[in-house]
């Protein structure tokens, strides 16, 4: 992996309406599996929370948590609890802005590889309570009924892979290639599953990264011929159809 301290392109600093209406929520047991693994339940923080669907299942199990995004607008967007608390910084200056030993979790969801790594973890060390957790957890590729996946399958590979940035590849590897250098703990398995129609499906796609890539190329009809073949194999388009994400995660503990 890169140790350049270069920060990507944030590709969702806008459009964070259509980031929250349309990307999946994760399965309640995520959070009730990091709580029961936390040393505490005084404060968690999720990192990169966009617009605050890890940050307020969090919030039922523990007693305060702040996300924290670097988009203004991601944060406009952001689900609203009285047990959360947002604050618009980047990952690599939470301890700025946070108290120094305060956090029993640290999470980044579906985040970390638009992380500075290095700049990351030494901030989570000085905000983490001892034996805090860390948890960076992402979902995998879109798994469709049989009769879609192959059409989506050469979409997301073949058409628009090429616009795909270069972290992409960190999310589909499960973030087996990230840095971690902590004691790391087993992860149990689970997936986001959901059942959507045609407009839900599509607008999904419309928030990933390589789509506004696309778009700002000027090479936006491919997503055009998918989206019409994906029409046509769909039928009613009020149908709706299972979906599901594998959810990967890297957890460990941070000795303070």
């Amino acid at each position: 992996m890169s140790t350049d301290t270069q920060v990507p392109e944030n590709w969702f600093a806008r459009g964070g309406q259509a980031y929250a209406r349309f990307r999946p929520d994760y399965p309640v047991e995520l959070a009730q599996f990091l709580a029961k693994i936390a040393p505490a339940s005084d404060r968690a923080v999720d990192v990169g929370c966009g617009n605050g669907q890890l940050t307020v299942q969090l919030a039922a199990c523990f007693d305060e948590v702040i996300g924290v995004d670097p988009s203004a607008d991601q944060i406009a967007s952001a689900t609203t609890h009285p047990h959360v608390r947002y604050i618009c910084t980047p990952a690599e200056k939470i301890a700025v802005t946070l108290p120094a030993r305060s956090a029993s979790l640290i999470t980044a969801a579906q985040a970390a590889h638009w992380f500075d790594l290095p700049a990351f973890y030494a901030q989570a060390q000085k905000i983490a309570a001892d034996n805090a957790v860390i948890a960076l957890i992402s979902y995998g590729v879109l798994r469709l009924p049989a009769e879609f996946q192959d059409r989506f399958s050469r979409f997301y590979h073949d058409e628009i892979g090429p616009y795909w940035p270069p972290e992409r590849k960190l999310v589909d590897g499960g973030y087996r290639d990230l840095s971690f250098p902590f004691p790391e703990a087993a992860a149990p398995k689970l997936e986001i599953q959901r059942t959507w129609e045609l407009a839900e499906f599509l607008g999904y796609v419309s928030t990933w990264s390589a789509v506004k890539r696309l778009d700002t190329a000027g090479q936006s009809g491919s997503l055009a011929n998918f989206a019409q073949d994906i029409s046509q194999l769909w039928g009613d388009p009020t149908q709706k159809h299972p979906v599901s994400w594998p959810i990967n995660m890297r957890v460990g503990t941070i000795h303070v």
